[in-house]
C-alpha cells in the first residue's frame, strides 16, 4: 500500500507540474532574468518581483502582501542569497493562503468523519467556468471513494446544462433528479433532497445552480431560496457551497468571486482550466483576497484531472521547488 501511495502521489505531482507549466515558465523565467548577475536579493529586485507577480495575475493586494513579508525577512535575516529566493517565495506565499476547514471538507474526496448523510454540496458559478463539468468530476471521484452520490439539475434555464449534467451522471453512474426547462430551481433542489432522504443510503448530494451573473439582489434571492427550501428537508443545508471559477480569465475571476461571495456564503473555491494558461497566479490572489480556501483545481479534461488542492504542493510547484 505504501509503494502504491508513493507512486500515486508522484503521478498527482506530475499532473500538477504539467498543468502549471505555462504559469511556471512565465514566472520563473521572469525571476531568472530579474536576478541575473546578482548574488543577493536587494530592493531593486523586490521592485522587479512586484511587477512579475502582478503581471502573473497574483493580484495587487496579494503581491504587496508577499513583498511586505519578503521585506520583513530581509530586514530580520539580512539580504538572502539568490539561490534561496524561490524557497523563500514559496514559504511566504503559502503563509498567505486560506486554510481548508476539515470540518467542512476532508481531503481526498472523503467526507468529514461522523458527518450526517446526505452531505449536501451546492455549486455556483457563471456559465462557461466549468461548473457542470466540475460537478460530474466530483460525482465520479466521490463514487470512486465508495460513496453513493445523487445529482440535482437545478440549472433549469438552459437545456444544455441539464443535458450535460445527465451525460456526466451516466459517466459517473449516479442518479440524477431533473425537471423540465424553466422549472423553479428551488423546486428541483427540494425534490433532489426529498429523493435522497427517501432512499436512505445516499451519502452525497450535489446541486447544480443557474450560472447567470444578473444583478446581485436577483442572484442573492435565487440562491437564498434554494438554500431555504433545502433546509426544509435537511436542516442547515447546504454543508458546502463551492464557487467554480475559470482560472484562464485572470482578473475577471476576481470580480466573479466578489459577486458570488456577496450573494451567498461561499465555503470553498474550485479553480478550473489552469492547464494551458499562464494565469495560474490567480489561485493565490483569489484565495488570499477573499479569505476563502481553494478546495479543488482543474488541470485538464479527464475525470482525474480535478485535484484536491494542497497549498504547499501548489506553491512549491509554482516556484520550481521539489
Amino acid at each position: 500500500m505504501g509503494c502504491f501511495s508513493k507512486f500515486f502521489n508522484k503521478e498527482k505531482k506530475a499532473t500538477l507540474d504539467r498543468g502549471l507549466s505555462a504559469t511556471k515558465q512565465g514566472v520563473l523565467s521572469k525571476i531568472a532574468r530579474a536576478i541575473a548577475g546578482k548574488k543577493k536579493v536587494d530592493d531593486d529586485f523586490l521592485d522587479d518581483l512586484e511587477e512579475i507577480l502582478i503581471t502573473s495575475d497574483v493580484g495587487v493586494d496579494t503581491t504587496l502582501a508577499i513583498i511586505d513579508r519578503l521585506n520583513a525577512r530581509v530586514k530580520r535575516d539580512g539580504y538572502v542569497g539568490t539561490d534561496e529566493l524561490n524557497s523563500l517565495l514559496a514559504e511566504e506565499t503559502q503563509a498567505l493562503l486560506a486554510d481548508s476547514d476539515d470540518s467542512v471538507s476532508a481531503p481526498d474526496f472523503t467526507l468529514p468523519e461522523g458527518h450526517r448523510r446526505p452531505y449536501v454540496i451546492m455549486v455556483v458559478g457563471v456559465n462557461g467556468a466549468g461548473k457542470t463539468t466540475t460537478i460530474g468530476k466530483l460525482a465520479s471521484q466521490y463514487r470512486n471513494a465508495g460513496y453513493k452520490v445523487m445529482l440535482g439539475a437545478a440549472d433549469t434555464f438552459r437545456a444544455a446544462a441539464i443535458e450535460q449534467l445527465e451525460e456526466w451522471a451516466k459517466r459517473a453512474d449516479v442518479p440524477i433528479v431533473k425537471q423540465k426547462i424553466g422549472a423553479d430551481p428551488a423546486s428541483v433542489a427540494f425534490d433532489t433532497l426529498k429523493s435522497a432522504t427517501a432512499k436512505g443510503d445516499i451519502d452525497v448530494v450535489i446541486i447544480d445552480t443557474a450560472g447567470r451573473l444578473h444583478n446581485k439582489k436577483a442572484l442573492m434571492d435565487e440562491l437564498t431560496k434554494i438554500r431555504n427550501v433545502m433546509s426544509k428537508v435537511v436542516p442547515d443545508t447546504p454543508d458546502e457551497v463551492l464557487l467554480v471559477l475559470d482560472g484562464s480569465t485572470g482578473q475577471n475571476a476576481y470580480e466573479q468571486a466578489r459577486q458570488f461571495a456577496a450573494a451567498t456564503k461561499v465555503t470553498g473555491l474550485v479553480i478550473t482550466k489552469l492547464d494551458g494558461t499562464a494565469k495560474g497566479g490567480v489561485v493565490i490572489g483569489i484565495s488570499h483576497a477573499m479569505s476563502i480556501p481553494v478546495r479543488y483545481i482543474g488541470l485538464g479534461e479527464g475525470i482525474d484531472d480535478l485535484q484536491v488542492f494542497r497549498k504547499d504542493e501548489f506553491v512549491k510547484s509554482l516556484f520550481g521547488q521539489d
